[in-house]
């Protein structure tokens, strides 16, 4: 091997192609996959393995962690995105079948620099508790909104059944959705709009709220 010159300076070495490509050597092999997705209206690339579902392209291959990965079985709903203006479990959906269709997550629901009517409607009324849930709920209660422009509660409350929420008791998250649907509708930031016979909390009159009846070290223990 030549002796280096004095004063020279070696050579970097040449990168591994890994480093250079803008995808994972692994993409190019059996164990992953190209996936092209037109998400929130963009034509978005990424290398993912070729078990990953929905969720986890958008989270891990896409950046995009307004998604929530929760229950990973579809039950609790925090997963939830639109696709083709469909509310879909992103957990349990493989990524192939969104290719070709629109995808459009809770990133996706703002204009411009302007909230959808549904997310200002939830900072209004309070209807964000920890936030977890938020997401799923906003997309399943945006593709209600497109379809029933002025929806009931009971209807609210149908398109949200697979939407859990460990914080509230759902009152707030229901008058948010009515409002931002009167709101889309012409209305003008409207009051909680009621089913026959509630009362403005929600509830019909004689229901009994939980823990109502108890006394405090009785409600201590539920």
């Amino acid at each position: 091997m030549p002796r280096q010159a004095p004063g020279s300076q070696r050579q970097a070495p040449i990168p591994p192609l890994s480093l250079v490509l803008p995808i994972p050597m692994s993409s190019l092999t059996g164990q992953h996959q190209i996936i092209r997705l037109k998400v929130n209206g963009d034509l978005r690339v990424a290398g993912v393995p070729a078990h990953y579902t929905l969720l986890e392209t958008l989270r891990y291959g896409l950046g995009l962690t307004g998604s929530k990965q929760g229950c990973d079985k579809g039950d609790c709903g925090a997963c939830t995105v639109l696709l083709d203006g469909t509310p879909v479990l992103g957990c349990i959906t493989p990524v192939w079948e969104a290719e070709g269709r629109e995808v459009t997550t809770v990133e996706g629901l703002a204009s411009g620099q302007s909230p959808h009517p549904l997310q200002d409607a939830f900072d209004r009324y309070g209807a964000a508790q920890c936030g977890f849930c938020t997401p799923g709920i906003l997309c399943s209660a945006a593709a209600l909104l497109e379809t029933t422009p002025r929806p009931t509660r009971q209807e609210v409350r149908d398109a949200l059944s697979g939407n859990l929420c460990r914080c509230t008791g759902y009152t707030k998250i229901l008058d948010a959705v009515v409002a931002a649907g009167e709101e889309m509708d012409g209305g003008e930031r409207p009051g909680q709009k009621m089913d026959e016979g509630e009362t403005p909390g929600g509830e019909t009159p004689g229901e009994e709220r939980p823990g109502e009846g108890m006394d405090r070290e009785e409600r201590g223990h539920v």
